[in-house]
């Protein structure tokens, strides 16, 4: 048996980094394994980094980021899909499995090293952040984790921490094995600095429930070729940001004839943009009209997340006894038990 498990954090606004890296694989999987494909939304998560971090907007981002899934196309009656903070066991089996993680794998986790070299003040939080992550996953006995790149390195210390625990208590989780979505490009930010990112604030992001006056805004200032310093000079598109998105957003036929127009000077970058935003607005506007209807309907979002959250506890919850017995745990007195 398949099971699927795959977690996505609440810390900005849903983007097109979101929704080509993860969210359309999560519907594909949910048609595929069923019940058998868990989603969360990691709040818990969170507050690890306190950089992208901010508890007055964390519920109405934790709705959006389900909204924004709900209207790509997951539907909670097939899946399991829910937020982490209601389901307990989480951070349980991530505080045992801290107790037997040493410090010096977290310590080389090349995401820790990276965001803790922003910090003055490191939160412990962070560096367990990995921990916690294992504990997701494990938590279900997920086999499967589709995730990008950068998180290939916590899966593989997930499969460590499941090893240790296997090898000192008997066997108890699979190791589970990344998949990588190989029609995923890495999503770069509409500024030209690197990936697209929920931290690195609105200017970098294309947002999946964003206006489209907006995202034109931030598309019409977008770099291009540095080559291309007027009208008519010959592009190169293989450098070209704008044409990055063209391979998410536009058919073949567009793709080819922007690429000639590029290389000969034969359209200018103003009208590659233009046409890009056909496609954005191709792909984009059905979400949007659903989300917008689901938007309305907000007790439909929090359902189906309740919903989620009660299947999941389900699971998890001889996942934990099973882990408390082996832990050596006292069990539950006869009027401790629901």
């Amino acid at each position: 048996m398949t099971r699927v498990f795959s977690g996505i954090q609440p810390t900005g606004e849903p983007h097109i980094g979101n929704y080509f890296g993860a969210m359309r694989n999560y519907v594909r999987l949910g048609e595929q394994y069923g019940q058998d494909a868990i989603y969360c939304i990691v709040d818990l998560h969170a507050p690890t980094n306190p950089l992208a971090y901010d508890p007055a907007t964390l519920a109405r981002l934790t709705f959006d980021m389900a909204l924004a899934n709900m209207s790509v196309g997951l539907d909670p009656e097939k899946v399991v899909f829910f937020v982490q903070s209601q389901v307990r066991e989480h951070s349980e089996l991530g505080w045992i499995f801290t107790l037997q993680t040493p410090v010096g794998e977290l310590e080389r986790m090349t995401q820790y090293k990276d965001k803790a070299g922003k910090l003055e003040s490191i939160p412990a939080g962070l560096l367990m952040y990995p921990v916690l992550q294992a504990a997701d996953i494990l938590l279900y006995k997920a086999d499967t984790v589709p995730v990008g790149e950068d998180q290939v390195q916590h899966i593989e210390l997930t499969r460590e921490i499941a090893r240790r625990f296997n090898h000192t208590h008997g066997q108890t989780f699979p190791e589970p094995k990344a998949v990588l979505e190989k029609d995923a490009l890495r999503v770069p930010g509409m500024d030209g600095q690197g990936k697209m990112s929920k931290s690195k604030g609105d200017t970098s992001t294309m947002g999946v429930l964003e206006s489209m006056d907006s995202i034109w805004g931030k598309l019409r200032t977008s770099p291009t070729d540095p080559a291309r310093v007027r009208r008519t000079d010959p592009g190169n598109p293989d450098v070209c940001l704008v044409f990055d998105y063209h391979k998410l957003f536009s058919d073949d036929t567009t793709l080819l004839e922007v690429a000639d127009g590029c290389r000969t000077a034969g359209i200018g970058c103003i009208d590659c943009k233009k046409r890009l935003m056909t496609g954005i607005e191709r792909e984009l506007t059905p979400i949007q009209a659903r989300a917008s209807e689901l938007r309305a309907r907000p007790d439909d979002v929090l359902g189906g997340l309740a919903h989620g959250a009660e299947r999941a506890r389900a699971i998890a919850a001889p996942v934990m006894d099973e882990v408390r017995s082996k832990m050596g745990f006292l069990g539950a007195s006869p009027s401790q038990e629901h």
